[in-house]
């Protein structure tokens, strides 16, 4: 990662009084399910463990993972992005495999100039091969309060949410060769760096250093899922999540979104795909 450099603590100082505002009632203590991996003093743990922020500048961004790997589960997040302009500045909440041919399930929050919306990024990763991008412009403004990005993931399927509401389905079809994310556990990451080589407008706005420090805040964590441990899944008591699907009222929420508020499908990127669609394009 990039070299480390500590802020000052009059900066965190200003970071704690404004998100400890914020708190109302957080579900548990950040502390006891991440760790901040990188970052030089850029990543805080706040108010006995009920925010966490992760902060960028000019020299270095920051990242933190969770203590547990998950097989399957459905993991609840809470996100403040970062406010005013943000172009150039990529914050990701993920879930990934380790090695060289891994598994991965994609939240990336593409940062904009002020008042253009945030660019919301999607991708599954399985065996180490990704190319599944769908992206999406949000119904509300992501940056002005917290709001809840869930990942559903279960052997049958994959759903993206945000405030409850699916962007997202990415289903187990097999039979059809396509390949699914199954078999290995996975650690709960998140980062924010500085990408403006493509991240805006394919790269056309940078990234304006005169507003650094850019902060995310994270909260409300809480994860119903298996966790892996001497080699084996060990699962919460509410499993409800196991075989969960799309009930019809969700169905058309999720229409609704990738009608009105997706931006790129891959399914229908016929450039990238002139020999046809891949199978699971056609489900």
């Amino acid at each position: 990662m990039a070299s480390c450099c500590c802020r000052s603590s009059s900066f965190k100082l200003a970071v704690f009084s404004i998100f400890s505002a914020l708190v109302a009632s957080a579900a548990n203590n950040l502390d006891q399910d991440f760790d901040i991996t990188w970052g030089g003093g850029r990543g805080t743990i706040l108010n006995n463990g009920q925010i966490l922020t992760l902060s960028l500048d000019r020299a270095s961004g920051s990242g933190f993972q969770s203590k547990n790997e998950y097989l399957f589960g459905k993991i609840d997040m809470q996100l403040k992005l970062v406010p005013g302009n943000s172009a150039g500045t990529v914050t990701s909440y993920y879930l990934k495999s380790p090695g060289t041919v891994w598994d991965e399930i994609d939240f990336e929050f593409l940062g904009n100039v002020s008042g253009d919306p945030y660019t919301v990024h999607t991708n599954v990763y399985t065996q180490g091969k990704g190319d599944r991008e769908q992206q999406f412009r949000l119904w509300f403004d992501p940056t002005t309060d917290f709001h809840t990005y869930s990942i559903l993931w279960n052997p049958q399927r994959i759903i993206f949410s945000a405030d409850g509401t699916p962007l997202r389905e990415f289903k187990n079809l097999e039979g059809l060769g396509v390949a699914f994310p199954k078999q290995k556990p996975m650690r709960i990451y998140s980062s924010i760096w500085n990408a403006d080589q493509w991240a805006t407008r394919g790269g056309l706005v940078k990234t304006d250093w005169n507003l650094a420090p850019f902060t995310a805040a994270y909260r409300n964590f809480k994860a119903e899922a298996c966790t892996w441990a001497a080699g084996r899944p060990s699962c919460s008591p509410n499993n409800n999540w196991q075989h969960q699907q799309l009930d019809p009222i969700s169905h058309q929420r999720l229409l609704w979104v990738q009608k009105n508020h997706m931006i790129y499908n891959y399914c229908t990127d016929t450039k990238r795909f002139p020999q046809g669609f891949p199978p699971e394009c056609s489900h």
